[in-house]
């Protein structure tokens, strides 16, 4: 018997979906067959009550029901996620995350999941840099699909290429924004954002070999009389990075490091930060206690920031 237009939309949206449940049955080790069950029941009830037209159905599909969203878990811990990020979690069908672009800070993979009430499965460099075509964006094809990351959500340049993949594959993707130590730093330390060069990050030395780029970036933001923010290695102390910005200067027979104050700053967006400026000598031994830490290097001071320093960061009246 010749079946009705309806019946044989039903059955057009039911072979589709049920094909992607073979194609994507498991990726990175999530079983989708709940997901996939749960979708066919709210595509069907959409047509049936003609909430949406059988013509329009596969590009609500697409728009509405599968993306991938970038979502920024703020400076330090759980509880600085926005409302809109927990939103688009507990909206989420996977959530992942990853942390070897900025350090958990006071989080835990449990506090989090308590609090955001999902699952939470944590992701290689290789899952998203190498392997994201075959995991995590074969995923959001089909799903809503969460990444979430320490910060803002675009700070890292692997997010945007990330993004950028997804974007070559036809995903829809949302950027949910979060507080940053990028903008933290002028307000903690009391410096002017405006006046903040090319920040820079300071790695460990590599094969013995110091990279000479962070002392490099820092003498070119000072000849502009700008600041420069130095993002740290997120295993790297302010007393480390130190010795290889003074290992940098001594190989470059400079001194300006020596005679400038420079402000550290610990665990920003924590209840107990810790912000101080001083010259390097009495940074190196200062405690600035448990990790993530930054380092800034002032350039020409306004003389509301030099008070902010003294009064904010303690640092020497005298400066």
């Amino acid at each position: 018997m010749k079946l009705s237009v309806s019946k044989r939309s039903e059955q057009i949206v039911l072979s589709e979906i049920r094909s992607m449940s073979i194609e994507c049955d498991k990726v990175n080790g999530i079983n989708l067959a709940q997901g996939v069950c749960d979708l066919e029941i709210h595509l069907l009830t959409l047509l049936r009550s003609k909430t949406v037209s059988f013509n329009k159905l596969f590009f609500y599909k697409k728009k509405s029901l599968f993306m991938l969203t970038f979502v920024g878990l703020g400076l330090y811990d759980e509880e600085d996620l926005t409302l809109k990020g927990l939103e688009a979690i507990r909206n989420a069908d996977v959530i992942y995350a990853e942390f070897y672009t900025s350090p958990l800070g006071g989080k835990t993979i449990e506090a989090m999941e308590r609090m955001y009430g999902k699952r939470i499965f944590v992701l290689e460099r290789s899952d998203i840099e190498e392997t994201a075509e075959g995991g995590i964006l074969k995923l959001a094809k089909h799903q809503k699909v969460v990444l979430l990351s320490g910060g803002d959500a675009m700070i890292a340049t692997t997010h945007l290429d990330l993004r950028l993949r997804a974007i070559d594959m036809g995903i829809e993707t949302k950027i949910v924004h979060a507080p940053s130590i990028s903008s933290a730093v002028a307000g903690l330390s009391g410096l002017q954002n405006y006046k903040f060069g090319k920040s820079i990050t300071v790695s460990p030395a590599y094969k013995d070999v110091i990279s000479e780029v962070p002392y490099e970036t820092i003498i070119a933001n000072r000849a502009r009389g700008l600041h420069t923010l130095l993002y740290l290695d997120i295993s790297m102390s302010i007393a480390e990075a130190l010795k290889l910005l003074e290992a940098v200067e001594v190989n470059k027979n400079g001194n300006e490091l020596k005679q400038t104050i420079l402000v550290g700053i610990a665990r920003a967006g924590s209840d107990n930060p810790v912000v101080k400026a001083d010259y390097m000598n009495v940074l190196n031994s200062y405690e600035f206690g448990a990790l993530p830490h930054v380092l800034i290097v002032p350039g020409n001071l306004h003389f509301m920031e030099k008070e902010a320093l003294i009064k904010i960061a303690h640092a020497p009246e005298d400066m």
